[in-house]
């Protein structure tokens, strides 16, 4: 089946986003009448990640696409923007967020960021058994299926993909030998999951003081982070010249080019060494350490924490996190192209069962948040450091203010380095329910 967009052009899809993130902004600026009211109920990083899905849903842009060549042969293509936003602007708009950090203050944080993190990682191992349960009283096909065939290995890359990120969604497929044929829907029921939830974290944001009231949440930490960012950026405040302008961009894409240069370096030299261990099982949990985009998030941000201590921080009084959160948005709008609404009817079996897992986790969530009193940034950030990775955590972050960013990075790396061995756990009980 022939599936091309209406456009193909990254250089066209491109413009379209960018046209979609000025009428985002534009109208969010708006004082009075409809446009003021909708953005107290909507948050903008909503819209700049749902008109993008919008418009790919009604197949006008596309992530990817088939083509039904004259001769029958069917060929695959796909946009280069949600790589080139995941891989250069993320890691300049972490490096330029990060530039301010008080890193003193982002440990004040305390041991709620944690606490909030790991719930969200138990409430990722025990929704995929008791979905898997819950399902099959209503239909038991939908959790069937034997051999490599077994649907329950093709969750494993899903428990994989939520707790830490790609690598560990693959060492999940390696590990339990799902069909690859098969591989694809899981794929599928991992992105209109992960970004409908993502989306609803999103709406939350805007509602984040009533949730705070609600929970008897201390913001004081946070508060107290944000504060001392916005005081340093006010003392160092000016207007930015050229000079300046050029400078962030070489502090920006220089840090992203070291990062780059040594995640080249690195992810095979720790591939090498990996794949030299003898137990599968051992081998397979360090399989994030062979991961370029591991390495490339992470020397990123230590380049940037780095740069904290020097005078690179005073570039934040001309702009930087502000540049940064242009990256940031672009990013949220790459993402959303990749969420086609329609798909959610494609395969609805699989879908309720990650629907009902993703729910399990958001409850137990609701739950330790309520019993900790922890602030929503906390649930919402602790969720996508599993669930999102260091792809989206950032965004969740930076969306309460540039200056968290950092947050959802270390969580995220949290997340690369238990991701494994906890889908495994996660795995053992599915099976354990699927066969009950």
């Amino acid at each position: 089946m022939d599936t091309t967009p209406l456009f193909t052009d990254d250089t066209i899809v491109f413009g379209l986003l960018m046209l979609a993130l000025g009428f985002v902004f534009l109208t969010e600026s708006l004082k009075g009448g409809f446009w003021e009211k909708f953005y107290k109920i909507v948050p903008g990083l909503f819209m700049a990640y749902m008109i993008p899905a919008i418009l790919t849903t009604v197949g006008l842009i596309s992530p990817e696409w088939q083509v039904v060549e004259e001769n029958g042969d069917i060929t695959e293509h796909s946009s280069s923007l949600y790589y080139v936003s995941s891989r250069y602007l993320l890691p300049a708009a972490l490096v330029l967020m990060t530039l301010s950090i008080d890193l003193k203050a982002v440990f004040n944080l305390g041991w709620k960021a944690l606490v909030m993190f790991f719930t969200g990682t138990v409430g990722i191992v025990i929704g995929g058994p008791i979905a898997i349960l819950l399902i099959a009283m209503v239909s038991p096909e939908t959790v069937g299926g034997a051999g490599a065939d077994a649907v329950w290995r093709g969750l494993s890359t899903l428990a994989g993909s939520w707790i830490g990120g790609g690598a560990n969604q693959t060492a999940m497929l390696e590990i339990y030998g799902y069909n690859q044929k098969l591989y694809g829907g899981m794929v599928f029921v991992d992105i209109v999951v992960a970004n409908i939830w993502m989306a609803l974290l999103l709406i939350g944001i805007g509602k984040r003081d009533r949730i705070n009231k609600w929970l008897k949440a201390d913001t004081s930490s946070i508060e107290e982070l944000k504060e001392k960012v916005s005081e340093f950026s006010e003392s160092v405040k000016r207007n930015p010249s050229l000079t300046d302008i050029m400078i962030i961009g070489a502090i920006a894409f220089g840090a992203v080019s070291i990062a780059h240069l040594c995640s080249n370096f690195l992810a095979p030299y720790f591939e090498g060494l990996v794949a030299g261990i003898e137990s599968q099982t051992t081998r397979n949990i360090f399989t994030f350490i062979g991961s370029k985009f591991f390495w490339m998030i992470s020397i990123a941000t230590l380049i940037a924490i780095l740069l904290s201590f020097t005078k690179a921080k005073n570039y934040e009084g001309a702009g930087a996190s502000k540049f940064g959160s242009v990256f940031i948005y672009i990013l949220v709008a790459s993402i959303g192209m990749k969420m086609d609404l329609m798909l959610i009817f494609d395969n609805l079996g699989l879908i309720a069962i990650g629907v009902v897992w993703m729910t399990i986790h958001a409850f137990l969530l609701i739950g330790m948040a309520k019993l900790i009193r922890a602030p929503y940034f906390f649930l919402a950030v602790g969720s996508q450091a599993n669930v999102g990775g260091a792809a989206s955590a950032p965004i969740v972050a930076s969306a309460f203010h540039p200056s968290l960013a950092t947050v959802g990075v270390l969580l995220a790396v949290f997340g690369y380095a238990i991701g494994t061995i906890a889908a495994i756990g996660c795995t053992i009980l599915m099976e354990l329910a699927a066969v009950s």
